[in-house]
């Protein structure tokens, strides 16, 4: 049970604090409603590089790490399709140094020639090294375009080509931070051992003073029901052949997401689930074999990664994953597995509780889609699903004409 409690700023930036009177470190996370689906089709990448940009320094502070590591803090970002995620870890007494540094960066980030040379460099780098450049790299540049035609969820967060950054002019960057940076598109969440009041007193002294902007209200192509199945086939020089399955599946906030998410953790989820005790261990036909959901915030997918042992051919790979969604679609799972997945994500989600940096970004999160509170009624949602809940979305979820398959083939087994 994590308890809060929350304001709203006179701009629209909304505060939500836990406090945690057990641990020294406080949590400051800064959540922007902003991601990779709310980037032009022709200027993709921006979200991620405005991530890079956001610590080429501010009006009043030219390094952001100096003065945060002087007070024993440290900071980092991720960037998704649906996000944009600022954090700070830091002892609960220095944490005013945190509002200090987000709200001015906020307020008068630094448009400088030479921050954006670099950091375009740097995420050209990062494009090259992580997607192009190394075994495997390029299958969600592959993945995404064969599972969306026409959501921005088709292209990954790093864009969908290097020239899209290469070619990005400081005007295109000035546009995209105006358009969605501001109070009224973020929400601030933190955790620490100190009163309320002062919470309120450092955002009140830090944030109320920067001008609210008008945000675009959101609108974005819906992407249509698929109705046949799709194949691609490429060759690369790996070690290993590589399967990659996709499912559209609910939103985060879909009446079965939840659903879809345990029959992930069913399948592939330890020692003990299904893939691994039939298909891995048990027969010895995949090296490794997995299944995750993306969790998008629009309809996401349910994804299934796998590579054939020796001797396995791509055709029978696939066959074999079929088969096992098959059964889990006509054979009703059991009351004591059923138990045992429910156990493991209570357990899962309770070990997160444990550390202030999950509980500060999973209450700014939980806000974004639903509200802060409903972290609270996440197990017990796991909890109320029935065994015939899981068959029957295996029904929906796993028909071929919902499916995409990406047969990854190595060019040593090519022929």
């Amino acid at each position: 049970m994590i308890s809060f409690q929350r304001f709203t700023l006179s701009n629209g930036l909304k505060v939500i604090y836990h406090r945690d009177e057990t641990s020294p470190v406080a949590a400051f996370n800064m959540l922007y409603n902003v991601g990779a689906r709310d980037e032009d089709v022709n200027k993709t990448g921006f979200a991620h590089l405005f991530e890079h940009l956001m610590f080429g320094g501010s009006a009043n502070i030219k390094n952001f790490d100096s003065p945060l590591q002087l007070v024993g803090g440290q900071s980092n970002a991720f960037t998704s399709n649906d996000i944009t995620n600022y954090y700070m870890t830091l002892p609960a007494v220095n944490l005013e140094t945190s509002f200090w540094l987000e709200s001015d960066r906020l307020n008068m980030l630094s448009f400088s020639d030479q921050s954006l040379e670099i950091q375009r460099k740097v995420v050209i780098e990062e494009f090259k090294q992580r997607y192009l450049n190394q075994p495997y790299g390029d299958v969600w540049l592959l993945l995404r375009p064969l599972s969306y035609k026409i959501h921005p969820y088709k292209w990954a967060t790093i864009g969908e080509k290097i020239e899209h950054i290469e070619d990005a002019s400081m005007q295109d960057v000035k546009t995209f931070f105006f358009r969605h940076y501001s109070p009224n598109n973020a929400i601030l969440s933190i955790t620490a051992n100190l009163p309320y009041s002062k919470i309120q007193e450092f955002s009140e002294k830090w944030f109320a003073p920067i001008e609210s902007r008008k945000i675009k209200l959101r609108s974005l192509p819906k992407e249509p029901q698929q109705k046949i199945k799709r194949e691609l086939w490429v060759e690369r020089d790996v070690p290993n052949d590589a399967i990659y399955i996709t499912f559209h599946m609910d939103a985060r906030s879909g009446k079965n997401y939840h659903c879809a998410d345990l029959i992930s953790d069913l399948l592939s989820n330890g020692k003990s689930s299904r893939f691994y005790t039939k298909l891995v261990k048990g027969r010895s036909k995949f090296i490794e074999l997995s299944a995750f959901i993306m969790g998008s915030l629009d309809n996401g997918l349910f994804v299934i990664t796998g590579k054939p042992a020796n001797g396995v051919s791509l055709e029978e790979a696939y066959r074999l994953i079929r088969h096992e969604l098959t059964d889990l679609c006509d054979i009703d799972v059991s009351t004591r597995e059923l138990n045992r997945i429910q156990n493991k994500i209570h357990s899962s989600l309770t070990f997160q509780e444990i550390s202030n940096l999950n509980k500060a970004m999973s209450l700014g999160y939980y806000e974004l889609f639903d509200r802060a509170e409903s972290i609270n009624d996440e197990s017990n949602k796991y909890r109320m699903i029935e065994p015939s809940q899981v068959s029957e979305l295996a029904r929906s979820l796993f028909r071929e004409s919902n499916s995409n398959v990406l047969f990854y083939k190595s060019t040593k087994n090519a022929g």
